[in-house]
C-alpha cells in the first residue's frame, strides 16, 4: 500500500503491493516491488530499485544508482551514498537461485559511502563506511571501516564527527556525546 502523503515521481514506477510510507519520496526511474516495504519520510534518488523482500525502516536516504535485492534490511535513518552495491548470494550461477538469499543489516543510524560493495553482513549503529570499500566482515557500532577489504580505521559518534580517545578509555565529541571504550575494540555511548 503506497501512502497518499508519498510522493511519487510520474516517472517512478511502484508496483502494486509495495509498501510505501507517508511522507516518502521516490524519485524518476526508481523501481519498487511488489513486497518491498518501505517506511515513512524516506527520500529514495533516481536509478533506485528496490526488490521484493526488501525491508526499508523510517527517514533512510537511498541515494542514485542503489539497488536492494532481497534480504536487504535499512533500519531507520540509515543513509547510502551512490552506487553502493549490495550483494545477497556469495555464489551466484545465472539461473541458480539459492533457497533463501543471505541477509545484509543496516542497523539504526549507520552511514555507506559511494561506490562501496557490501556482502551480506552487519553494519552497526552510527557505523560509517568510506567511500569505494569492500565490506566483507561485520562492522561493529560507532565504528569507522575503510578499504578493500574494509578494515577499522577508527570511531565516530552519531554526528558522523572522528573520536580521538583520551587515555585510551574515553572521548567526548564536539557535539556534547561520550564514549568509553568497553571490552574488546568496540566502545558504547555514556548516557547522562
Amino acid at each position: 500500500m503506497v501512502s497518499p502523503q508519498a510522493f511519487l515521481h510520474p516517472q517512478a514506477l511502484v508496483d502494486s503491493g509495495a509498501t510505501v510510507g507517508a511522507r516518502t519520496r521516490v524519485w524518476a526511474f526508481a523501481h519498487v516491488c511488489d513486497g518491498a516495504v518501505i517506511g515513512e519520510d524516506c527520500n529514495f534518488c533516481d536509478h533506485t530499485f528496490v526488490e521484493k523482500g526488501a525491508l526499508v525502516g523510517n527517514r533512510v536516504t537511498v541515494k542514485c544508482g542503489v539497488y536492494l535485492w532481497d534480504g536487504v534490511v535499512l533500519e531507520d535513518d540509515v543513509f547510502v551514498g551512490p552506487c553502493v552495491a549490495f550483494t545477497n548470494d556469495l555464489r551466484p550461477r545465472s539461473r541458480r537461485y539459492p533457497d533463501q538469499f543471505l541477509k545484509t543489516y543496516l542497523q539504526p543510524g549507520c552511514s555507506v559511502g559511494a561506490n562501496s560493495t557490501l556482502l551480506p553482513v552487519t553494519i552497526g549503529c552510527w557505523a560509517m563506511v568510506a567511500a569505494g570499500s569492500v565490506v566483507t566482515r561485520d562492522v561493529p557500532d560507532y565504528a569507522l571501516v575503510r578499504g578493500n577489504p574494509a578494515r577499522l580505521a577508527g570511531w565516530v559518534c552519531r554526528c558522523g564527527e572522528k573520536l580521538k580517545f583520551q587515555d585510551h578509555a574515553k572521548a567526548t565529541c564536539r557535539c556534547g556525546r561520550s564514549f568509553q571504550k568497553t571490552s574488546g575494540s568496540a566502545i558504547g555511548e555514556i548516557f547522562l
